[in-house]
């Protein structure tokens, strides 16, 4: 086992400190490796040491210039920082140099969204789905971006979708409700699925709004 994999395991198990140890190991053992700069990237990412992680993925590209991991690595750090613009550059990258899976196609998406580009954003999360049916939160982004570009019928089949594999999923509970309220006749579906996002948030005040603004109407 090499001092990569040391970390990794390290890393699965919680130990952050004989991670941050094996990966220091690792850069030492092979300098011009950048998979031990992607993995002290990582680490230093969960440890929201934003500036010293964002040096270690640049010097991983710096190193090879096609790693997809580093690309994402780093668009991952840049959209939790809210840098969609630059975040969306490279996971574009990653996906250029072959980053396999669902996940730099459901990323962009969430860039395109943020950038408030729902149209541009649709065939990534459309993707993101085909590649990874089981995805719960791409089906949900998926259906929200169909939803918002007012393209009711073919939103439906991903909340009920969503619903479907996990009936406890108050976002996509709300979604359907708001979806049923605005879209169709079906005040009462529309009722039951608010009424099930705030059962399962209580935080969803939305939802409880919602509710009751539609409920006034049938008195």
């Amino acid at each position: 086992m090499n001092y990569n994999e040391i970390g990794i395991q390290a890393l699965q198990e919680g130990n952050a400190e004989k991670a941050v140890e094996a990966f220091t190991q690792a850069i030492e053992e092979q300098p011009e490796n950048p998979l031990g700069y992607i993995n002290f990237g990582h680490v230093l990412t969960s440890m929201d040491e934003i500036d010293r992680a964002e040096r270690f993925f640049q010097k991983a590209i710096a190193l090879d210039e096609t790693s997809a991991t580093a690309f994402y690595g780093l668009a991952n750090l840049y959209f939790n920082s809210e840098r969609y613009s630059e975040a969306l550059k490279l996971y574009e990258k990653a996906l250029q140099y072959e980053l396999e899976g669902a996940d730099a196609h459901f990323m962009i998406g969430k860039c395109l969204e943020k950038l408030e580009q729902p149209k541009l954003a649709l065939p990534y999360l459309q993707r993101a789905v085909e590649l990874d049916d089981r995805d719960i939160q791409a089906r949900l982004s998926y259906g929200i971006c169909l939803a918002s570009m007012e393209l009711f019928e073919l939103a439906e089949p991903q909340f009920l979708k969503v619903v479907e594999q996990d009936s406890n999923h108050s976002d996509a509970h709300y979604n359907l409700g708001v979806l049923y309220a605005v879209s169709t006749n079906r005040k009462e579906d529309a009722m039951h699925h608010l009424k099930q996002a705030y059962t399962l948030d209580e935080q969803n005040e939305m939802a409880r709004y919602a509710y009751d603004m539609i409920a006034t109407t049938l008195e």
